[in-house]
């Protein structure tokens, strides 16, 4: 068998042919060095919206990136055609590092995780006080989400004429998350909105909320209309027709500096097959600290736990160990209970 040495003349190297023509095949890719940066912005069976520069350009993922796929959020490199012209198609060739993720997966079963939105910096977790009912063990499934994504957490409370944020608000009240109360007079009249935008300007903010709760109106009423309405047409020249909250959509926050609003689908479920209990303590760095004693692959939630002692010895608020041991147990419980 012939060997071949370090200084071979090009036409003696044999190559492998591609069957679909007559190009050798290679595993250099292009650089892109020229590529330009965008933001996705929505993504509908295979094109993504992005936002280069000024402009709203339709893209399809390189195929070079292989099974890695862009979400709403994601920072992208593109090439080809960025005109945002009717008919134009870019291509994404670079996905950039995020920076948080949230993910969720159908059920606490399924071993296929979701990521939602990726880069956001909060997570709006939008909540009826009554009609419907709040679902607590919902909520918890969503912090557990945000903390594990490394997003902080917002709590939306909606249709406080109907019923008492109290006790809502104490069950969470140890884990210091930030809050908004509103009516279903101040979310018709648009006076919810300027109470939540105090908590999103500067910030990408991912809202979720099941059916019912106030979601849409309450990001209707925080991006312009007209703005809305761009990204419709946009999406209208893949075909698919515009977007009705089947797929996450980034939309531009109406006066702010640098603000986003990412509207979601209504959720039934919110799964975490995908979480490792080990970190959502990373939230509670309170408590971090006295897992030190506790034995390996502890729980936190067993006679064992070092953290009973910690609680007991004054080192943090007993109410906060109740709130991480309630979280922890969330997938082992249905939303509804």
């Amino acid at each position: 068998m012939r060997r071949y040495g370090k200084h071979t003349d090009e036409d003696d190297i044999r190559t492998r042919p591609n069957r679909k023509g007559n190009r050798p095949r290679t595993n250099i890719r292009p650089k892109h060095e020229d590529a330009a940066d965008g933001m996705v912005l929505t993504v509908d069976r295979g094109r993504l919206t992005c936002l280069v520069e000024d402009r709203i350009v339709i893209a399809m993922k390189a195929r070079e990136l292989g099974r890695k796929a862009a979400v709403v959020g994601d920072t992208v490199a593109l090439v080809g055609d960025l005109s945002g012209k009717k008919d134009s198609l870019a291509r994404i060739v670079r996905i950039a590092d995020r920076s948080s993720v949230l993910r969720r997966t159908a059920d606490d079963d399924d071993p296929y995780e979701r990521v939602v939105v990726a880069n956001a910096d909060q997570l709006a977790i939008v909540t009826a006080l009554a009609d419907p009912e709040p679902r607590p063990r919902l909520i918890d499934r969503c912090l557990v989400a945000a903390y594990d994504g490394g997003l902080e957490p917002l709590l939306v409370l909606t249709k406080s004429d109907l019923a008492s944020p109290d006790k809502l608000l104490e069950l969470y009240g140890a884990l210091d998350i930030p809050f908004v109360v509103t009516s279903r007079a101040e979310l018709e009249q648009g006076a919810a909105a300027d109470q939540v935008r105090a908590h999103l300007d500067g910030k990408i903010t991912a809202f979720v909320g099941h059916s019912g709760v106030g979601k849409t109106t309450l990001v209707n009423a925080l991006v312009p209309e007209d703005r809305r309405r761009t990204t419709g047409r946009v999406n209208a020249v893949t075909g698919r027709g515009r977007h009705t909250t089947t797929s996450a959509l980034a939309l531009p926050l109406a006066d702010s500096d640098g603000g986003w609003v990412v509207d979601t689908p209504g959720v039934r479920s919110f799964g975490l097959a995908h979480i490792d209990p080990t970190r959502v303590i990373h939230a509670f760095p309170d408590l971090e600290a006295g897992t030190e004693g506790c034995p390996r692959a502890c729980s936190h939630d067993e006679q064992d736990c070092a953290l009973d002692q910690w609680v007991a010895d004054g080192h943090a608020d007993p109410a906060r160990l109740y709130s991480l041991r309630r979280l922890l147990s969330t997938r082992e419980r249905r939303e509804g209970d």
